[in-house]
């Protein structure tokens, strides 16, 4: 009686969607159901945080994850503050709860050696080709500079200052920065303009263009991206976002401080740049064995 009185609730008050109901149900039915086999005299009015607790852990025994548990023990918080504020219970035993912290994903990168075998290798691509120039440009250009997909197809040709060895970019929420880049990337740039510039008729100042020479659409660089680097790897993700993980990967294994490495990429906080100290573990592990009388 008390599920159908909140289910009522979400119907008619507030409006929810059939679909958000009917989970809503399924989640209260379902932690019902399991203290009722714990012991049948319990209620709704006299289950307590351990059993919740209990509820949690029986879900993640099963193989639930903590976002799906998460999700059902919000369900839970819902239905008990609707209780509480009507009579119909005289507690809340979810404010003693916690739920389940998310696993965070290490970010995906490239290899440096990969990297080194897909920009450097000569059978990897036809330098005759405007397609294969320009894609392994833009390659380059995530790789050496870290920028998002957004910043690259934003790209102007007065953003991009090769004497200079530097690239203007506009990040979330309009921010500028300018990004630094070597030799390499330089020698990358020049040979590109030259040839988008004897063949391709430009026409909106865009530094990346498609053959006809208008701006480069997102989706036609992530098709360009997820096709090259398929020479090189076998894992399902293949995007310009591990390349900008990979980016930062090879950056702060082989030195640069973690708050550099913040700016460069555009982040706002120091703690999205951390994700990805992880991989200096591979640096810690020479040094080690470089140092350690006994490694």
């Amino acid at each position: 009686m008390v599920i159908e009185q909140f289910l009522d609730y979400l119907r008619y008050e507030r409006n929810r969607a059939s679909l958000t109901v009917q989970n809503y149900e399924k989640d209260l039915r379902d932690f019902e159901s399991y203290f009722k086999r714990l012991d049948n005299q319990l209620s709704w009015q006299s289950v307590d945080s351990d059993i919740i607790r209990g509820w949690m852990e029986s879900m993640m025994d099963k193989g639930n994850v903590a976002t799906s548990v998460n999700r059902r023990l919000s369900a839970l918080r819902s239905f008990f503050r609707f209780a509480l504020l009507r009579g119909l219970v005289d507690k809340d035993p979810t404010l003693l709860v916690s739920g389940p912290k998310r696993a965070k994903l290490l970010p995906q990168f490239v290899r440096e050696d990969e990297m080194e075998r897909l920009l450097d290798g000569e059978e990897m691509w036809d330098n005759t080709s405007f397609n294969d120039v320009r894609a392994r440009t833009i390659l380059s250009v995530f790789y050496e500079t870290g920028m998002r997909l957004s910043e690259l197809t934003g790209l102007d040709d007065a953003a991009v200052d090769i004497d200079g060895r530097q690239v203007r970019v506009t990040g979330k929420r309009n921010k500028q920065r300018v990004i630094p880049f070597g030799e390499s990337l330089e020698h990358t740039l020049r040979e590109y303009c030259a040839m988008r510039d004897g063949e391709i008729p430009c026409t909106d100042g865009a530094f990346f263009v498609d053959d006809k020479g208008r701006r480069m659409k997102p989706y036609n660089v992530r098709t360009l991206v997820k096709k090259h680097l398929s020479k090189v790897l076998t894992r399902k993700k293949r995007t310009p976002h591990v390349l900008r993980h990979s980016f930062a990967t090879a950056m702060l294994n082989n030195g640069a401080g973690i708050e550099s490495v913040k700016k460069l990429l555009g982040h706002a906080g120091l703690g999205t740049t951390e994700i990805y100290t992880h991989t200096t573990f591979e640096q810690l592990k020479r040094v080690y064995k470089e140092a350690h009388p006994r490694a």
